[in-house]
């Protein structure tokens, strides 16, 4: 045997010599859940989330067809003392499951309270709004046409103890007793927007809510209007001239029997 072979037989002995090295470990690992770590400054956040995010919707409400719109979003939760962060992915993919279904009230107080599970937090707050579309009918013509109202859902959850409360913005006409009353013809008249805001213990027909509002007013708006209409409208805002202050109590009397009239049902 030469040299050469005697050098290949020992580099042979040696690597024979040596364990096999070990296997990378097979499959994805875990990765470090860096927002539930400890905290040690032990501060409490009242709420931290998301807001301002923008997101398609199909809701329905009592005695209406589903409507599609775009809400914006704000979801937040308390942070306790000990915990360093919140997993804010989570806020989307909430709404993610709940894309392409019907949104009813039932269903936003559920989305509240799966929010608090799947963030597992003592308590939280989702508030949700969006332009909401009604039909309605001219009142000579009878041609229809959309109506849009702005709404607002909040939900507020602690403990055991869920509130929602909805804020409904509606466009009226309201037409000036003063002007009225020192012209010898005509008035001006103005738009004004009514901002109604509802605690809510149980299912509530906001169309209803909206026309009760709508009927306090000098004149209620329409989408599309024909010249019979535009002759009625015009001179029943004139018939019925209110100052801003009396459309505020018109309408606080009249929500006031009409909620009242719920509770007895």
């Amino acid at each position: 045997m030469n040299s050469r072979d005697q050098a290949f037989d020992a580099n042979s002995r040696a690597q024979s010599d040596q364990s096999p090295p070990d296997k990378a470990p097979e499959g994805p690992q875990p990765m470090p859940d860096v927002q539930g770590a400890m905290d040690t400054r032990h501060i409490a956040i009242e709420a931290v989330g998301i807001r301002s995010v923008t997101y398609p919707v199909l809701l329905e409400l009592p005695g209406q067809k589903p409507v599609p719109s775009v809400a914006e979003f704000e979801m937040t939760v308390y942070l306790p003392p000990e915990q360093k962060g919140t997993h804010m992915s989570r806020f989307i993919a909430l709404l993610e499951e709940s894309h392409g279904h019907a949104l009813t009230l039932a269903g936003f107080r559920s989305l509240l309270v799966n929010m608090l599970d799947r963030l597992d937090s003592s308590s939280g707050r989702i508030k949700m709004s969006l332009p909401y579309f009604i039909s309605k009918v001219a009142p000579v013509s009878g041609v229809a046409s959309l109506m849009d109202y702005h709404l607002t859902l909040e939900g507020y959850a602690h403990a055991h103890q869920h509130d929602l409360w909805l804020t409904a913005v509606v466009p009226v006409t309201s037409l000036c007793p003063c002007s009225k009353k020192i012209s010898q013809y005509g008035a001006h008249n103005q738009r004004s927007h009514v901002t109604a805001k509802v605690k809510l213990n149980s299912d509530l027909d906001v169309a209803g809510l909206i026309a009760t509002i709508e009927q306090q007013a000098s004149c209620e708006l329409y989408g599309l209007l024909k010249r019979p209409d535009e002759k009625y409208v015009t001179e029943r805002a004139y018939d019925n001239p209110k100052f801003v202050e009396d459309l505020v109590r018109d309408v606080a009397i009249a929500l006031e029997k009409r909620l009242q009239f719920l509770r007895l049902l």
